[in-house]
């Protein structure tokens, strides 16, 4: 299917009501409890600021992180818990979705599953999506490689694939783009690019995943007032048991998602010390000089590879360091 994330289709209004506010949603296939992924919606009011939370553990190699979102229900909106999707196939990454002013109106851009990173509005949803490209892992002759810096890979599955680069990103929870309060970045010359490339749909895990987020009360905005006591799962669809992991309060000190780099040779591009990580201005990608945002450097298949430098060829990657007692996580790197 190709991608739809950036078009904006006429269709009927339908008058909707949240908080005693009018809002209106288009409503552009006879599916409404697939709008939130693979059709526009647009309302006339600001989904709220991205919880902060904890990643569950990595299930397996070849899954990706597919950060968690609001999401549209018809009078409110209600929060998809980020989860761990198995791409569809090697050298695929996920676009996530996002909100973005249109005309009056915020308008709901879907993700798609593609063979490089598109535009995803400048939002920080965390866990290596720090706005622009992808900092989680990269594609490497059909072997995912995980970046232990914004991924938890402490669980029962050993990941072999590893490698840690950090990157110094806005501490910001917003999640639109453009309008009052938002997001003020604009797509890329690479970004449009990956925009206009084949692109695969959601895959089923992800439809379904969205649909039990839609009919559960408790993930509703009205409910958790912007903390959902769901805020992500160990696998698409899993709302309950081991894994499942609640919103919680944002602490004072932003620490990064696992654990600082760890302090052996290789670990850290040249001229910097272990640990340290280039400085950058809000929402700006650290691709090294000539790779595009979610570009991949010479040599490898699909996009979001780390600088060279990342890891020297002499190096091999280690494994990620303990968790410290106090992080602040996905959204405050």
């Amino acid at each position: 299917m190709r991608n739809r994330s950036n078009r904006f289709f006429s269709g009927i209004f339908y008058p909707l009501a949240l908080a005693g506010a009018a809002a209106f949603a288009v409503l552009l296939t006879t599916q409404p409890s697939r709008a939130a992924i693979d059709v526009g919606v647009s309302i006339n009011i600001a989904p709220p600021e991205l919880p902060v939370y904890e990643q569950p553990p990595v299930p397996g190699p070849g899954y990706i992180w597919t950060p968690g979102y609001w999401a549209w229900g018809g009078d409110d909106y209600y929060w998809v818990p980020g989860t761990w999707v198995e791409a569809p196939q090697p050298g695929y990454l996920w676009t996530p979705g996002y909100w973005g002013w249109n005309d009056g109106l915020y308008v709901w851009n879907g993700g798609y599953w593609g063979p490089h990173i598109g535009f995803y509005g400048g939002v920080n949803y965390g866990f290596g999506y720090v706005g622009h490209g992808y900092e989680g892992g990269y594609w490497d002759h059909g072997a995912f490689r995980y970046n232990s810096a914004y991924n938890n890979l402490h669980g029962d599955v050993h990941i072999t694939n590893v490698y840690n680069h950090t990157v110094i990103v806005d501490n910001n929870h917003t999640s639109f783009n453009g309008g009052h309060g938002g997001i003020q970045s604009r797509p890329s010359e690479n970004e449009l690019a990956a925009q206009r490339e084949q692109h695969m749909a959601p895959v089923s895990a992800q439809i379904q995943h969205e649909q039990g987020a839609r009919s559960n009360p408790t993930l509703r905005a009205a409910a958790n007032h912007g903390r959902p006591p769901i805020a992500a799962t160990p696998r698409a669809g899993a709302f309950t048991g081991q894994g499942v992991v609640p919103a919680r309060a944002s602490t004072a000190v932003p620490v990064h998602a696992n654990a600082a780099p760890p302090a052996h040779a290789g670990s850290a591009p040249p001229g910097h010390a272990a640990g340290a990580a280039p400085a950058m201005a809000p929402h700006t990608y650290s691709a090294p000089p000539g790779v595009p945002a979610g570009g991949a450097p010479a040599g490898h298949p699909a996009g979001g590879a780390p600088p060279p430098h990342a890891i020297p060829p002499h190096a091999t990657p280690h494994p990620p360091q303990h968790e410290p007692a106090e992080r602040e996580h996905e959204h405050e790197h």
